[in-house]
This record gives structure tokens, C-alpha cells and sequence, in this order.
């Protein structure tokens, strides 16, 4: 999988991934937008901001006036020299990429953690890159919505072998707690979706081959990510 996101197949026409993340673009963008706003009204926004897995950089643009600085992590070298296109410095690699000691205000991973093999030493690992006070914002799709219940084995998020780790709530909390982080919260993540993607997976994509305006239309669909917060303590000298 890792030989997959660093070709950049995963983003376009892989077998794995997205069919086009680029056509996905308008439905990502409103779903960050959200993301964002929900980040500036609960007091997470306004310092330095790391995305771990920052794709073509639609997530970091959408960010960029909300915090003091954005940067971010990508596998994908072309996808990595997207984002950078548009300005944001986004290194190709993991945490590793990061220069030593680096340190984030806040680490924002949208639907990276269920790709993660070891997601303990991965946690220990973002927390690591957190100043003291520093919060990070966890979302993964909900293993516990009513979605995977209603659709059972034909939910869309059993993409084997690249969801490897399937969470709720209470065990991406966990996952966050046993990490060191404290204040452990929910976080509101809606997430939009283009027509034509639903349609197709509904097997109603003849819908929408009229109306090709409206195939990338973004769609809400409620309970289909969960996500968490957490805040790294402050440490002896540091207030708290």
C-alpha cells in the first residue's frame, strides 16, 4: 500500500483510493471548509497548523486564513508538488519529512488513521509533534453509524487492504488518551460527497448522465466520519 500512495495511483484510477480526487474536488473543499469553521469556533485555530496526508492541498487552502501558518505531509510526490503549487509547503514522506523538533499548534488527520498499521506508534508520534497546549483532531469513518449497520459488508469504507483499522468513538478516544493527550471531545466532522459518486455506488449513476452539471454537486451525508479531539498537557512551567 505504501508503493500504491507514493505512485499517486491512489488518488487517480488506482485500484485502490479514489477514482479522481481531482473531479472530488468541489465536495472536499465544502466538507474542509466545515471542518475549519468548527476548528475556529472551538479556539483551535490562529497558530501553526500541520495536516498529516494534505493530498492535492485542498484541506491546507481552505486553512491558510485561519491560522498563523499551515504546512502538511504527503506519500505522494504528485500529489505533494500539487499542494505546493498552491503554495503550502508540503513535505513527500511521513513525520520523518519533518525537520527535527518541529512543532505544531495543531495536527489536523482526516481519514489517514485507518490506514495506519501501527496506530499507537503513530499517535506517540503526532502527539510528539504538539507544543504543550497543542490540540489534535482525529477523524476516520464512523465503524459505528448506522450506515455500516444498514449496508453490513457493502459499506464503502471496508476497502481492504487500505482501511486496516476500523474505530467509533469510544475507541478513537481511546486511541487518543492512551497517546498522553487530555480534554478528549467530539468533534463535529460533516463530510460531503459528489452526486455522481453516490449515485453510482447506489447504482443510479444513468441519473445524473443528463445532467452533468450536476454530478460533482456536493452531497451531505450525516454520521458517516466520526472525529476527536485532544489537547497535549501543558508541562511544569507552562501554566497549567
Amino acid at each position: 500500500m505504501l508503493e500504491v500512495y507514493r505512485s499517486g495511483e491512489y488518488y487517480e484510477g488506482g485500484e485502490a483510493g479514489y477514482g479522481s480526487y481531482r473531479l472530488q474536488e468541489a465536495a472536499l473543499r465544502a466538507t474542509f471548509r466545515r471542518v475549519v469553521r468548527n476548528l475556529v469556533a472551538r479556539g483551535f485555530a490562529g497558530g501553526d497548523l500541520l495536516e498529516i496526508g494534505s493530498g492535492f492541498g485542498f484541506f491546507l487552502d481552505e486553512a491558510r486564513t485561519a491560522f498563523r501558518s499551515v504546512c502538511g505531509t504527503e506519500m505522494s510526490e504528485g500529489a505533494a508538488a500539487t499542494a505546493r503549487g498552491l503554495g503550502f509547503p508540503v513535505v513527500t514522506g511521513g513525520l520523518d519529512a519533518l525537520g527535527p523538533g518541529t512543532k505544531f499548534d495543531c495536527v489536523f488527520s482526516g481519514h489517514v488513521i485507518e490506514h495506519i498499521y501501527e496506530p499507537a506508534t503513530f499517535m506517540r508520534e503526532l502527539c510528539a509533534r504538539l507544543r504543550p497546549g497543542g490540540t489534535l483532531v482525529l477523524g476516520t469513518p464512523d465503524a459505528s453509524s448506522a450506515w455500516r449497520r444498514l449496508l453490513g459488508s457493502r459499506w464503502p469504507s471496508y476497502k481492504i487492504p487500505e482501511h486496516v483499522v476500523f474505530y467509533d468513538r469510544a475507541t478513537l478516544g481511546r486511541l487518543l488518551r492512551q497517546a498522553g493527550l487530555v480534554d478528549i471531545r467530539a468533534f463535529p466532522y460533516a463530510h460531503a460527497f459528489p452526486s455522481a459518486l453516490i449515485a453510482e455506488r447506489a447504482g443510479l449513476g444513468w441519473l445524473l448522465q443528463r445532467a452533468e452539471r450536476l454530478r460533482e454537486r456536493p452531497v451531505w451525508l450525516p454520521a458517516t466520519t466520526v472525529a476527536v479531539s485532544g489537547r497535549r498537557p501543558l508541562e511544569v512551567g507552562d501554566g497549567g
